[in-house]
């Protein structure tokens, strides 16, 4: 079976730990395709969508919503989605958010592909944390609709309490850029100092915690 992960830096993994490199070492018997970028939106993911589904994948396992939430609560980040990832004003509103999501679902479902749809998690201020769990309601109320399976990692991940940490910034972004170009990884240190818990920025899964989300995403998956 042909299995692809279409989303975000979470998915691409190549700022802090890989779920889907874990998943590929429990499933070897299975073709795991990879197709995550860095800062993308769901707008990103309806544009690749045809080159995923070249590869005549037999599932797909989508993961966004935490780029859409940032850009539309952390508004000095806009600058970025706007120049860097083509979307219009740098903003995916709810409303443009859920739009594009149903869309994603039903090209899936006219190509006859098995959508599975992973609701992320985010930790790094209050806001961001609201904001992306609206978008993860919006998602798992049109997965119910489509009657498809969702994993909520949010609920699985996040803590309950976050502390009051400052709004992410264009300087947030350019240091994620530099560190991944300098093939920084001092996870841990970082995750300690700035108080997270499953990322160690608020954002990316730790090494730990990725290889724990590989097995939660197997279970999900049931091949």
């Amino acid at each position: 079976m042909k299995i692809a992960f279409l989303g975000n830096s979470l998915v691409a993994g190549s700022y802090g730990g890989s779920f889907v490199n874990e998943v590929a070492i429990h499933l070897p018997q299975h073709n795991i395709l990879n197709a995550g970028v860095n800062g993308s939106t769901v707008l990103n993911l309806l544009q690749r969508l045809d080159n995923v589904l070249e590869q005549q994948p037999d599932i797909v396992v989508i993961s966004c919503g935490g780029n859409d939430a940032i850009s539309y609560s952390q508004p000095e980040t806009r600058r970025f989605y706007e120049r860097a990832m083509y979307v219009p004003d740098g903003i995916v509103s709810p409303e443009r958010f859920i739009v594009a999501f149903r869309d994603l679902l039903t090209r899936l479902q006219l190509a006859q592909v098995m959508p599975y749809v992973i609701l992320p998690p985010i930790e790094h201020n209050r806001v961001v944390v609201s904001t992306l769990r609206d978008y993860n309601r919006m998602m798992a109320e049109a997965c119910a609709t489509f009657n498809l399976p969702t994993l909520d990692l949010m609920s699985a991940l996040v803590p309950d309490h976050i502390p009051d940490r400052p709004p992410l910034t264009q300087a947030t972004i350019n240091l994620i850029g530099q560190r991944v170009r300098s093939g920084w990884n001092d996870y841990e240190t970082e995750r300690e100092r700035g108080g997270f818990t499953y990322s160690f920025d608020g954002l990316h899964f730790t090494p730990e915690t990725a290889r724990r989300v590989g097995a939660m995403v197997v279970d999900f998956l049931n091949v």
